[in-house]
Parts: C-alpha cells; structure tokens; sequence
C-alpha cells in the first residue's frame, strides 16, 4: 500500500536489505549504466521489474567556481547544480519516485502543498503517469511556476498563507478521499528520490566525499536523504565512516531549524512572519525537524541563517566572477559558506560541496549592481 505517516504522525523511512544488495551488486558494475538516478535501482523502493515513468533523470553536474575557491581559500569548491533536471529543479528527483510509487499502488490524484518547484515537477511525472495533479501554493509564488503547473494538466490553487496552510487544505482532501498527498515527508518516497544525490556525489567523487556539504533548508528532504544515502553506501563497503560536515542553511526571515540548533533542541517550534526572496526555504516548520537536526548534529555540522541582502551579494558574485548564476536558494548555501569561515566552522584547504537546487531562470533575477 501506499504509506504516509506513522501513527504518531511522523515521517517513515524506507529501508533496504543491504546485506543482499551488497552480495548481488558491486559497485564496478555502475560504470556500464546509464548515467540517470535509476542507475541506483537496488537503492530506490521502485521494484525491479517495473519501468519506470521517466522525463530523463540525468545524473546532474559538479560547477567548480575557481574565483571563489580561491577567494576563500578552499581546496575545493563545487555547486552540484540541480536546475539540470527535468522541470528545472533537484524536486524532480523526489517525485520521479512518490509518483512511479504512486502509480504502482493504483494511485489515481495527488496533491502537493509547494512553493513552486516541487508542484511543478509533481504535475509532470502525473502527466505521465495518469494521474490528476492538484497544486496547492501561496499566493506570492513565482508565476513561473504557477504557470508552469497549469501548462502539465495541474489543478493550481492559490493560497493566503504560507506552504503549511497550503498543507491543510492538502491534507483537508487527503482526509476526505479525494487524493493521496504528496506533502515532504508526508509519504517516504520522495526521499527515496532526493537521496540520489548524495549517491551521485559519491559516485562523482571518486566515492570520497567531500568535507562539507551546504545545503538549502526548507523541508530538508535533501539532506535527510544525503545522510541516509551515506549509511546505505557504507553498509554496501563502497565508502567508509568519514562524513562531510552537514549545514542546514536558512534564511534569517525563516529560521526555525537554526533556532531550535542554537536552543538545543530536538524539535523546531513553527517560525512565525515567514518572508525571504528565496521561497523555496521559506517553510515555518518542517514535518522532518528532528531529522534534519539529528543529521546537523551527528555530522558536526552546523544550521545557519543568512540574511537576504547576502544571498543577493552571493548570487551576483557567483554569476560575476565564476559565471555560475544561481538560484535564490543556492545563492543562499554560498552565503552560508562565507558566514561558516568568518565563524571558523570550515578550515582551509577543505573540499566544499553547495547545491544549487534549480536553474535561476524560473525566478525573477536581481539588478546587476
């Protein structure tokens, strides 16, 4: 079936027989796949002998921003930029799978609270799939994305609120029968997508991972699903214990998991008066808190606010020096990656891995100066 929650109402996680995996699949045996997030299929919960609907998953590349390396004085500094997936953004990878899930378990609608990217990629894997889509965003979403959910078939409502009042709705019909949600965390599938990219890193690494990884915070899906895949790569012997330095990044107008890290805490209390220009982190409060948070913390990572006028600073610098123009959201990892220098949380000489979690062309771009 089809699972959501557990019955205390929080995420379920997919496991996988690794001891199997590891005796039927060694690790020289991806250098003869294709170069797709399904290269990693012992790894994904979609069964073996069911093809999947595709748009093209391609494994997505490692920018190295050379001015930037050395201005901060890193051995190393890449942007894994997602905006190269179908749909433009790293949500293509998590509904690729909650969507071929779906449609195994006989799905017939499902619906997504989003602010923008993740109703987008939703509404063109059920295009494919058969699957109605209805979309459910804050009313200041980018009209790009608005547009691009209705130009796949989608159902697009426009809400007064934040995402969590989108998710209310969702989950309003959800009770009501009238489709299955597709909510972060609220089925474990997504995460299941969102976890090939720490494969692919690895895998592009030379199964060394890097030092540090910063990553964009909202739900946290990614990085809950980074950390995950890091256990199932050593359980499989294809790397060993080191871990990079996790860090949550979020904006200072939305720092729920920054201030429960800084408080000590286990859970994050809903952040109120959420704004920042990069939407996609602007989540109140996040079903996965404890998760992220466990991550952060058993990594020796680090949360981290950054303000909007930094992210602004960092997405011309990337696109000026390096040119590499960034999304909002990954401009914000390269803020925070300044900020954890000046703090002393990243040595010199390290190997520095941002995301840039979708291509900058779906969001309204800055002044040059």
């Amino acid at each position: 079936m089809l699972a959501s929650v557990s019955a205390a109402g929080k995420p379920l996680l997919v496991r996988y027989d690794l001891a199997r995996v590891r005796a039927a699949l060694p690790r020289s045996a991806l250098a003869t796949r294709p170069r797709t997030l399904w290269r990693y299929r012992e790894l994904l919960p979609l069964p073996l002998d069911v093809e999947p609907v595709s748009l093209g998953e391609d494994m997505t590349p490692l920018i190295d921003l050379p001015a930037i390396r050395a201005e901060l004085g890193l051995g190393a500094l890449w942007a894994k930029d997602q905006g190269r997936l179908p749909t433009g953004s790293f949500k293509a990878r998590g509904q690729a799978l909650a969507v071929n899930m779906a449609r195994m378990f006989g799905v017939r609608a499902m619906a997504v609270p989003t602010n923008g990217n993740a109703g987008a990629a939703m509404a063109a894997y059920c295009v494919r799939a058969g699957i109605q889509a209805h979309c459910f965003a804050p009313a200041d979403t980018p009209d790009a994305n608005l547009r691009e959910m209705a130009l796949s078939g989608a159902s697009v409502t426009r809400v007064e609120g934040m995402i969590d009042d989108c998710g209310k709705l969702v989950a309003a019909g959800e009770k009501e029968g009238r489709w299955v949600s597709c909510a972060t965390l609220r089925e474990p599938y997504r995460l299941e997508g969102k976890k090939t990219m720490g494969l692919e890193l690895a895998e592009q690494l030379d199964w060394m991972l890097p030092d540090a990884i910063f990553y964009p915070t909202g739900g946290g899906t990614g990085l809950i699903g980074m950390w995950k895949a890091f256990a199932d790569l050593e359980a499989l012997g294809w790397i060993g214990p080191a871990r990079p330095r996790m860090y949550a990044i979020q904006a200072s107008g939305c720092q729920p998991i920054v201030r429960a890290f800084d408080e000590g805490a286990m859970f994050a209390r809903r952040w109120d008066n959420a704004h920042t220009i990069a939407h996609g982190i602007r989540v109140p409060a996040a079903l996965g808190d404890f998760l992220i948070l466990q991550a952060v913390r058993e990594s020796g990572g680090a949360a981290l606010a950054v303000d909007d006028a930094d992210i602004v600073q960092a997405w011309r610098d990337s696109g000026r020096r390096d040119g590499f123009v960034m999304c909002p959201e990954g401009a914000a990892t390269l803020a925070g990656l300044r900020q954890a220098i000046a703090r002393g949380m990243v040595r010199p000489g390290a190997r520095v891995m941002l995301f840039n979690c979708a291509t900058a062309y779906k969001y309204p771009l800055p002044d040059a100066d």
